[in-house]
């Protein structure tokens, strides 16, 4: 293993671990209904909204699995969300609305959707790799990376890394290799002094073997195992967890 000038980490999975809020499509749905109620939109019941969120939302999960076998995927727009895969069959008005209100409302249901804790160990991990010379910074896939903004600051994490990049902001996702490239280009280091490290076959191995990282590494998470379908690129090493990731970063050092 090389010894990295800097050091890419996915954010689900691998910064912090994530937990689902099982009422939370209840909770935007109230809050969706009562601004169509505000807006003179009538035709559709809070339960309705529901279902219809939690379609969308199983939709955009297939939607990325099938994305992730593409070379060079986009990612899906906030209003593209909204109005195709939650308003398609709503009223006029009630999808128009939804649609100019869309990015605050990704914002919105990224907060509701999940609980988010920093995995242990890592801002020692960030700690030393300033320390060793090592650049840390962010890539990962975002239906509203503003959310994941938010944690980092509000943990003070924002200021143990140099960059984040988000797909909903640069408009490509991961595996697009472009992804780890714009991180790449931000810290003036090539791709081949880079460990990316990520929690997903599909999305994250293949991604750093595609943009030529002098090595990826897998971190396992709860959503390791879930891979939708063969994956033949291998990471360079696995590790279980931040530790055992800056147990990996201290070999190099030494």
């Amino acid at each position: 293993m090389i010894r990295p000038r800097a050091l890419l980490l996915d954010f689900g999975g691998v910064i912090v671990e994530t937990a689902k809020r099982p009422e939370w499509a209840a909770e935007l749905a109230a809050e969706v209904h009562a601004m169509l109620t505000r807006a003179g939109c009538r035709d559709l019941t809070a339960e309705e909204v529901e279902d219809d969120i939690r379609a969308g939302a199983r939709a955009d999960r297939y939607w990325k699995d099938s994305t992730s076998r593409r070379f060079d995927p986009e990612e899906m727009t906030h209003r593209r969300f909204w109005a195709d895969f939650v308003a398609g069959d709503w009223p006029v008005q009630a999808r128009s609305l939804v649609t100019a209100e869309a990015t605050p409302l990704c914002h919105r249901m990224g907060e509701l959707r999940s609980d988010r804790k920093t995995r242990p160990v890592m801002e020692e991990l960030l700690a030393a790799c300033w320390d060793h010379g090592v650049v840390p910074g962010v890539v990962s896939n975002a239906l509203c990376g503003a959310v994941h903004r938010d944690y980092m600051a509000a943990s003070g994490l924002d200021r143990q890394v140099a960059v984040q990049v988000y797909s909903d902001e640069v408009g490509v996702r991961k595996p697009n290799p472009e992804m780890i490239w714009i991180a790449c280009r931000a810290l003036g280091v090539e791709p081949e002094d880079v460990w990316y490290v990520g929690d997903n076959y599909d999305r994250d191995v293949v991604c750093g073997a595609r943009a030529r990282v002098g090595a990826t590494v897998l971190m396992a998470s709860k959503s390791t195992d879930k891979i939708p379908y063969k994956v033949r690129q291998r990471p360079q090493a696995i590790v279980e967890d931040p530790r055992g990731l800056l147990e990996l970063l201290e070999e190099t050092w030494t």
